[in-house]
C-alpha cells in the first residue's frame, strides 16, 4: 500500500472515531445503554476499519520450523517494520496537523476540517516523499 494510501486511510479512521463520538454525545445511533464503555467510548465501532487497514498493510510472514527466537524476532522486525513505520508516521502527521490548529488557538476551524484539509494536501501530493 502507497504512502498517500495509508495517510488517506488514517484519516478516513480519524475522521470516522470523531463521527461516531459526536453521534455519542449527541445520543444518536447506537449511543442507547449497554452500547460502549459508559464513557461515550465504542471500540469496535472503529474496529472495523482499523483492522481492515492492518490486513492490508501487514505482510505475510514465512517462517521456518527451525528458526530460532532471535531469528524470528528478526524476520518479524524486517517484514512489519516499513508498514508500521508509515502507519505511525501518518498517526504522527494527522495527530500533529490537530495539535497545531489547537495550540495555535484557532476556533474557525474543527477537528474534522483539519482532517479534511490533510486530506486534500495529501491528494496534492503534498507528503509523497519523506519517511
Amino acid at each position: 500500500m502507497e504512502r498517500a494510501e495509508v495517510l488517506k486511510r488514517v484519516i478516513g479512521i480519524l475522521t470516522e472515531a470523531q463521527d461516531i463520538r459526536r453521534a455519542v454525545e449527541t445520543g444518536e445511533d447506537g449511543a442507547d445503554e449497554g452500547a460502549g464503555d459508559g464513557h461515550g467510548n465504542h471500540p469496535e465501532a472503529t474496529a472495523g476499519v482499523a483492522t481492515t487497514l492492518l490486513n492490508e498493510m501487514l505482510p505475510s510472514i514465512s517462517v521456518p520450523a527451525d528458526a530460532t527466537p532471535q531469528q524470528v524476532a528478526a524476520l518479524v522486525a524486517e517484514a512489519l517494520g516499513p508498514a508500521l513505520h508509515t502507519m505511525v508516521s501518518g498517526f504522527s502527521l494527522a495527530f500533529t496537523s490537530l495539535a497545531i490548529a489547537h495550540d495555535s488557538g484557532r476556533t474557525d476551524v474543527s477537528a474534522i476540517e483539519v482532517l479534511q484539509e490533510l486530506a486534500l494536501e495529501v491528494e496534492a501530493g503534498t507528503y509523497d516523499e519523506g519517511p
